[in-house]
């Protein structure tokens, strides 16, 4: 293998890195792509927010996607806790904020594969399908070690290697980890009752149960989360009595099931980094922050990771400034920090307040669902803070006019 020279080396050929590859390249950064096209795992699905679709769009991603995408037009929770302080059910409606949905839920095969496509046909974009051994910062450049032999140099090197990225570990940000007493079951399901696009997430004492609509209206995908003996419990139950358990969790509200994917159980954990940047080095995706599969803030985070990335990028080559500099990425790092510390405090602060068993913490659970219905700027406030953040939103992802 020979040398390769460019101005972004993004490492890690994941939803993220594929992105944020496709975002430099379209907007005509020299870049290369380093990372191994593996399979993904069948049956697992992801919730894109609309902004995360505009992005996608944007790319020329969303097209042959779209077919394959559910829309997620109304939001329904449900209080399972058993609490003193139970607030009736709750509903929020896409439309009251002027969008047909909050978001699509699709299968992550076909989101990766459908990057990958246009990776493959983009010009200015190198794919270089092998893993990075390791990562040097020089002065004026950054040098990659490819694992296959060759080498890629670039002036900022992108890091979306996943939350046990080589790259951010060599590195050496400060990293703060944490895990949580539960995991979270996932499966695909066929339901006898049309789900009418509604997302519903019952809120229970070991965590959120979660169904969200897959195309065809008799489909939903499930994330169970729960403690992890009952996890592992629930794992072991062949389909039959898995998906009458999953049923009569979900109050029959859907009529009778049956499994129709693969299962996958996956430990509840976190991530946060002191800083999303380090010398011509920068973190977007689970490098940067972990979080447990609820409210569908992960994957868009990272997105978002990806598309304000492109920004930062795009100015400084622009102002003719050095994009792998501190100063060219200032503004990505404050950005990027405090919107994961955001959406980092608001999951695990729901989380933990299921897990918490105390009067005081059910009433304000319930109190802040109750005002949220019944106070319409409020609802209204949280529902487009959940969909896009009101500030710093990246080119991208912004409303066409």
């Amino acid at each position: 293998m020979t040398d390769t020279r460019t101005e972004v080396a993004v490492v890690g050929a994941g939803a993220a890195g594929l992105a944020a590859a496709l975002a430099l390249a379209q907007a005509g950064v020299s870049t290369a792509l380093v990372g191994r096209h593996a399979p993904v795992a069948d049956g697992r699905t992801v919730a894109l927010l609309d902004g995360s679709v505009r992005f996608l769009d944007a790319l020329g991603a969303w097209g042959p996607l779209a077919p394959q995408a559910a829309p997620l037009a109304v939001l329904q929770i449900v209080d399972d806790t058993g609490s003193l302080f139970r607030p009736p059910p709750a509903r929020f409606h896409a439309t009251e904020i002027g969008l047909d949905a909050f978001g699509w839920n699709v299968e992550s095969a076909g989101l990766v594969e459908s990057l990958r496509a246009r990776a493959r046909e983009t010009p200015n974009l190198a794919l270089i399908e092998q893993d990075a051994d390791i990562c040097r910062a020089g002065e004026a450049e950054a040098r990659l070690t490819l694992a296959g032999g060759g080498a890629v140099a670039a002036r900022l090197v992108v890091a979306a290697d996943g939350a046990r990225s080589r790259l951010r570990v060599g590195s050496g940000i400060a990293v703060r980890d944490w895990s949580y007493p539960q995991a979270a079951l996932t499966t695909i399901l066929a339901h006898e009752r049309p789900h009418r696009d509604v997302s519903t997430e019952f809120h229970t004492r070991q965590g959120p149960f979660t169904l969200v609509p897959l195309p065809g209206g008799h489909r939903s995908s499930l994330v169970w989360v729960t403690d992890t003996e009952r996890a592992e419990a629930l794992s072991a139950l062949d389909e039959a009595g898995l998906a009458a358990a999953i049923e009569a969790q979900a109050k029959g509200m859907l009529g009778r099931m049956r499994i129709d994917g693969p299962r996958g159980r996956v430990p509840m954990r976190g991530l946060s980094v002191a800083s999303p940047v380090a010398h011509r080095l920068a973190l977007i995706g689970e490098a940067a922050h972990v979080f447990p599969p609820i409210g569908a803030q992960g994957l868009n985070l990272g997105m978002r990771d990806a598309a304000a990335l492109r920004d930062a990028v795009c100015r400084a080559v622009a102002d003719g400034r050095d994009p792998g500099s501190r100063a060219a990425l200032a503004g990505f790092a404050r950005d990027r920090r405090r919107d994961a510390a955001l959406r980092t405090a608001a999951v695990n602060g729901l989380n933990r307040s299921l897990l918490s068993a105390l009067a005081p913490v059910d009433a304000l659970r319930g109190l802040g669902l109750v005002a949220m219905q019944a106070v319409g700027p409020l609802r209204r406030a949280v529902m487009r803070e959940g969909v896009l953040p009101r500030f710093g939103v990246p080119e991208l992802m912004r409303a066409r006019r």
